[in-house]
């Protein structure tokens, strides 16, 4: 039986940074969202104490690190703002693990996050931009009206909520990998199976799609 074909849909550059991570994987990108940066008090968070980062994208308009304490969500978003010259702190992958490090900092800090957010954290918050709904493309159209199963890992309540609309009707069997129990009700009704990672990160997200790829092909 055929390798199942991933549907990546997150903006271009973190899909293609995921697919390289899953080595030779036939894939079909087509984000379903794209990153828009929009205007905000840019001067506030240059001089903020500390920075509390959910995602990576947020990390630029908070300007150089200069060593600030920030406290990120998860693996990915620390290596960037590690990046950026933060002092970091990170977290377990999921909202409510950064909850003790806040109350624990000692630094007014501000959370810039998108203009879609999925949890407000007890911290002052500033969007900086903005996950711009896109359609899929014709090659995830051409995809879903096959005959071949398809994976389709799926990283946030935001990308949820446009895709269990985007593939309602799909004729292909859909299995969908979420990030989160949130995300995964999305698609109850829209899927002929649908999984949690064990835990919010990339990794985790690879190994479930090994998982089910193996679970198909048996």
């Amino acid at each position: 039986m055929p390798t199942p074909t991933l549907l990546l849909t997150r903006p271009e550059a973190d899909a293609r940074r995921f697919l390289a991570s899953m080595g030779d994987w036939p894939a079909v990108i087509s984000p379903v969202m794209r990153i828009e940066p929009v205007d905000h008090d840019a001067a506030r968070l240059h001089d903020a104490p500390g920075l509390v980062f959910t995602s990576g994208h947020a990390v630029a308009a908070a300007g150089p690190g200069r060593g600030r304490p920030a406290i990120c969500v998860g693996g990915r978003t620390a290596e960037v703002a590690r990046a950026a010259g933060f002092d970091v702190t990170e977290g377990e992958g999921r909202a409510e693990s950064l909850m003790p490090l806040i109350r624990a900092a000692d630094v007014a800090l501000i959370h810039p996050h998108g203009r879609h957010v999925a949890r407000r954290l007890p911290v002052p918050g500033v969007v900086v931009y903005d996950q711009v709904a896109q359609p899929l493309n014709d090659a995830a159209h051409a995809l879903l009206a096959g005959d071949g199963a398809v994976i389709l890992p799926v990283f946030s309540p935001r990308s949820a909520d446009l895709l269990s609309q985007a593939v309602a009707g799909a004729r292909a069997p859909l299995w969908v990998i979420a990030l989160s129990d949130a995300v995964q009700n999305a698609f109850r009704a829209r899927a002929a199976r649908v999984e949690t990672a064990c835990h919010p990160t990339g990794q985790a997200m690879r190994r479930a799609i090994l998982r089910m790829a193996g679970t198909e092909q048996s």
